[in-house]
Formats: structure tokens, C-alpha cells, sequence
């Protein structure tokens, strides 16, 4: 009888350590995109729902932009990466890509006049 209570509770430990790490992971995403083949900073560890709640943010189109012609357009780009479109440019590279995730984040930051700027505020190793 005592060894199925140790077993039973193995079992519901286990449980509860995987659905913990399941949710957990569900809120951490780094921000990282394939066309970084080979990477000189660690990519960056960014908490989407709670940085748009302490920010302020409720539109997607805010950070998953598309433009047409020039001209933001209503659609969002949720679940692309950003070298999907800044990559089709004819003369696009990586450190192209890399100034474009530059200016959207550290450019919003600036602006706002919150948030980190430096690299290693947010290249940060795990």
C-alpha cells in the first residue's frame, strides 16, 4: 500500500512538473529569426503578453506591420518572421534585418522613453 501512495505521488509530481513547464513556456518567446544563421549576441528573451500590458499595447499592427506601396495597411504580419518581408528587398542582408529589429524595438523605446537600448539590456545570456 505504501509503495502505490509513493508511485501515485511520483506520478502526480511528474504531472504537475510537466504542465508547469509546459505554461510556463508558453509565455516566453526569444526573439530570434531564422536568417540569423550564425549569431554574435544571444537572442532576446521577451515576455510578449506582459511587455504589452506594462506598455500600453492592444494593436497587433503596432509590432506585426505590412506595408503596401509604401503605406501600413490594416493586415498584421502575426506569426511571420521579419525576414519574410525584410529580407525580399533586392539588396536585403542580414545586418539590414538586423537594423530593422533595431528600429522597431529600440526606436519604439526611445521614443517612449521606456524600456532598454543597450545591447546587452537585451541580448542577454540565459
Amino acid at each position: 500500500m505504501a509503495k502505490q501512495k509513493i508511485i501515485f505521488s511520483l506520478v502526480v509530481f511528474s504531472v504537475f512538473l510537466f504542465v508547469a513547464a509546459v505554461f510556463a513556456t508558453d509565455y516566453i518567446e526569444t526573439v530570434d529569426d531564422s536568417a540569423f544563421e550564425k549569431k554574435t549576441r544571444p537572442g532576446v528573451v521577451f515576455f510578449h503578453d506582459d511587455h504589452n500590458d506594462r506598455a500600453g499595447i492592444d494593436d497587433c499592427n503596432a509590432c506585426h506591420h505590412i506595408y503596401e506601396n509604401g503605406q501600413k495597411t490594416e493586415d498584421m504580419s502575426v506569426g511571420m518572421e521579419c525576414s519574410e518581408c525584410h529580407m525580399n528587398a533586392p539588396h536585403a542582408a542580414v545586418p539590414d534585418l538586423i537594423r530593422v529589429y533595431h528600429l522597431q524595438c529600440g526606436g519604439c523605446h526611445m521614443k517612449e522613453k521606456a524600456g532598454p537600448v543597450m545591447c546587452g539590456e537585451c541580448h542577454r545570456k540565459k
